[in-house]
């Protein structure tokens, strides 16, 4: 009985801990109706990593991207100047909650794409993505930087 108990403490102690290694300033994990993903970012969370952005680079790996993140929600707005891949763009709240995408920008376009505002964060993957994996509105957004307020915090409840 008490071999047991141990066991049981200890499952629940190593999935905790568990839980809690996935979170990662280098990772986000993305959840929704359609399953769930995870992608390895590139932080850009000041001025001059969020202007360059991912221009100049001609390829980034399929799971792979760059999250831009604000002090504050703002009213966000990108554009492909310089960018050479094409790209989806995944804009979302302060509780880590997609409000728009916009997908397959064209590379170099300077025409301007309005995420929206009280946008905290954008993600940019390589275009085609969010069709292939079917995310869409409302897909949840697990990453430090949203905190406990999160939809989906990385600490568990």
């Amino acid at each position: 009985m008490i071999t047991r108990v141990l066991a049981v403490v200890l499952a629940l102690l190593v999935s905790t801990s568990f839980a809690m290694a996935q979170c990662r300033p280098d990772r986000v994990d993305l959840r929704g109706d359609w399953g769930n993903v995870s992608f390895n970012v590139e932080l850009a969370a000041d001025n001059a990593t969020r202007a360059r952005g991912l221009m100049f680079r001609e390829s980034m790996p399929r799971f792979s991207g760059m999250l831009f993140v604000y002090e504050q929600p703002v009213a966000a707005r990108f554009w492909m100047r310089n960018t050479l891949i094409p790209l989806d763009m995944i804009f979302i709240d302060r509780f880590g909650v997609v409000k728009r995408i916009h997908k397959e920008a064209i590379p170099k376009d300077e025409t301007i794409i309005d995420g929206g505002n009280g946008i905290f964060a954008v993600l940019e993957i390589n275009g085609g993505l969010v069709d292939q994996l079917g995310i869409d509105v409302g897909t949840e957004i697990r990453h430090p930087q949203f905190g406990k307020t999160a939809k989906w915090a990385c600490d568990p409840a």
